[in-house]
């Protein structure tokens, strides 16, 4: 069984610069992804001192 990988890019949607680009390689649920995409969002904002509802993600698709 493969497993595609998923991409996302997390945005400050003040400025629109991309923080931080997070892959995920396992299988796993939407309700995980989302669980695990919010603690990511949070660890952004800390790193960067931003607070935490100006960043948003965004999944990297291959336009192909």
């Amino acid at each position: 069984m493969s497993t595609v990988a998923r991409h996302f890019k997390f945005i400050n949607s003040k400025t629109g610069y991309v923080l931080h680009y997070y892959s995920v390689n396992m299988p796993i649920t939407e309700d995980e992804l989302k669980a695990e995409l919010e603690k990511i969002k949070d660890q952004v904002a800390t790193n960067n001192k931003v607070y935490c509802g100006t960043i948003y993600w965004e999944e990297i698709k291959d336009d192909e």
